[in-house]
């Protein structure tokens, strides 16, 4: 299998390389998906067994069968057009794959339609070829669960340094499979950190659009208001390109009527190599000692780097920036309240045949299933069976929700935009993470170089509410003046992925 690739001489390809071996006959999608099911049995489910996947879809490669026919017959439908997709394991589709969250209580369940992206990634041409493994509910099952774990799929680990480097969550899956070369590109979620933690953990790159831009129907959701899904892929382009053909609006999700004459369907319009230059940016590291020097994550010398990098390509820093609500103790009432009301909701909508439809039925389960089920313990299910039913009407909640809302726009992001004129805020690592999943508001998650450990360092880019296109043309431009990121090294003779 691995001759098929030899064709066209390089293992890592782009949208826009794929697309030209189909049009010229060097390659079809149906020997793409093929080569990413082999990749996905020798180097995710052997050797080091990375674990990112959950689940294949048995159909994919018919699938691309009939795109490549369609080709032939009726030409390309665009730049997604047989282009393989994995989809993290929360995102219901209407096929015979499993949407579980990672829950063996869910591992049977099959949904009855797709989620409004998947029907947009199917319009599109891609080929969904399965689902990717997550942290447990979205992070909502424990507070002592390793990222990336679930009771389903076990301990997703990070192809450039297995077992020694956090790999990140909740969309662990999404970011190792790209980053592994199991797929082109791939679609996690985030509440807060969960698509640009694992971007950052495994050099990718992963967008986290302004909520709103994406429809949230069809996912198994965490809270109403920071949930988004988002694209990763190994390059700007390709994420550009795929966070284009899943934006639009969506009667079922009012989150997103407000995109409307706002959304593009083609952010590749942004992809400006000297898009840094003239930009202002503000530089906002005042949290690196605090929240990542302990942990690792934190790289002075390389975020240093990254500041000259950004100023000698032509852009004004502005370094220090305040933020003021950054310290501030954010209140956790809005996620634990919209969870409880959210999951349970949910599963109450189950079908009969599944074992749970409450949460209440949902932590019975795990209990009988004790051995499998409950490694790590279900605290933060049990913590949330505890509140009270009327969550949504709680003072607790309504205070919390008005506060973040105030707190991480107007004394947050948006002031900072303001006060310095910024057209963008530069973070190290996902510290900013949490401000931006409370506004609602995105980021774009670069690499950044690597540690000399070999672990890999990456940055954000935020802004205000719909600013993804200038993210997507500040990002490329860094991106395109650094070349940062380099493929995790797998030891043939070993089976496994290393250090470098």
């Amino acid at each position: 299998m691995e001759l098929v690739f030899n064709k066209i001489l390089k293992e890592e390809l782009t949208i826009k390389e794929i697309q030209e071996a189909f049009e010229t006959g060097v390659l079809t999608s149906k020997e793409l998906v093929m080569y990413y099911l082999y990749r996905i049995a020798r180097y995710d489910q052997s050797g080091s067994k990375l674990n990112s996947i959950l689940e294949i879809n048995p159909d994919a490669i018919f699938i691309a069968e009939g795109l490549d026919h369609e080709r032939k017959t009726k030409g390309t439908r665009g730049p997604l057009h047989g282009i393989p997709v994995l989809i993290k394991d929360n995102i219901e589709t209407k096929d015979k794959m499993h949407t579980s969250a990672g829950a063996l209580a869910l591992e049977n369940h099959l949904s009855t339609k797709d989620a409004f992206l998947v029907e947009k990634l199917r319009e599109a041409g891609a080929v969904i070829i399965g689902k990717t493994n997550m942290t447990e509910l979205a992070n909502g099952m424990s507070t002592t669960m390793w990222a990336g774990y679930s009771s389903r799929g076990g301990q997703t680990l990070n192809p450039y340094g297995p077992g020694e480097f956090f790999v990140g969550g909740s969309s662990t899956g999404s970011a190792v499979a790209v980053a592994a070369n199991l797929t082109v590109v791939s679609i996690g979620t985030e509440t807060d950190a969960s698509i640009l933690s694992p971007a950052v953990q495994n050099s990718v790159v992963g967008i986290k659009p302004t909520v709103g831009l994406i429809s949230r129907s069809g996912i198994i959701p965490f809270t109403y208001t920071q949930d988004t899904p988002g694209p990763i892929a190994r390059t700007v382009t390709d994420a550009a390109i795929l966070l284009g053909a899943l934006t639009g609006v969506d009667q079922f999700d009012p989150a997103t009527y407000k995109s409307e004459g706002i959304s593009c369907q083609d952010y590749t319009a942004f992809l400006e190599s000297e898009g840094l230059n003239g930009a202002r940016i503000g530089v906002f590291n005042n949290a690196s000692k605090d929240y990542y020097r302990d942990s690792g994550e934190y790289d002075e010398d390389l975020f240093k780097n990254v500041i000259q990098t950004v100023r000698s390509n032509g852009a004004e820093v502005i370094e220090k920036i305040d933020i003021p609500s950054f310290h501030r103790e954010w209140s956790w009432g809005v996620p634990i309240y919209e969870m409880k009301h959210a999951l349970g909701n949910f599963l109450s909508q189950l079908p009969s045949y599944l074992p749970v439809h409450s949460d209440k039925e949902l932590i019975e389960f795990n209990t009988r299933n004790e051995e499998k089920a409950l490694k790590y313990g279900q605290n933060m299910l049990d913590y949330r069976e505890g509140l009270p039913h009327n969550t949504l009407a709680n003072p607790g909640y309504l205070n919390a929700k008005l506060e973040d809302l105030y707190y991480s726009q107007e004394q947050g992001i948006d002031f900072a935009l303001k006060e310095y004129n910024l057209d963008a805020i530069l973070f190290p690592s996902y510290i900013g993470s949490t401000i931006c999943a409370k506004a609602g508001y995105p980021s774009i998650a670069v690499p950044a170089g690597y540690k000399e450990n070999g672990r890999p360092f990456g940055i954000t880019f935020a802004g205000g509410a719909f600013s993804e296109g200038t993210l997507v043309k500040l990002a490329y431009s860094f991106e395109q003046s650094t070349k940062y990121r380099k493929s995790p090294i797998f030891n043939y003779h070993e089976n496994k992925f290393l250090q470098e």
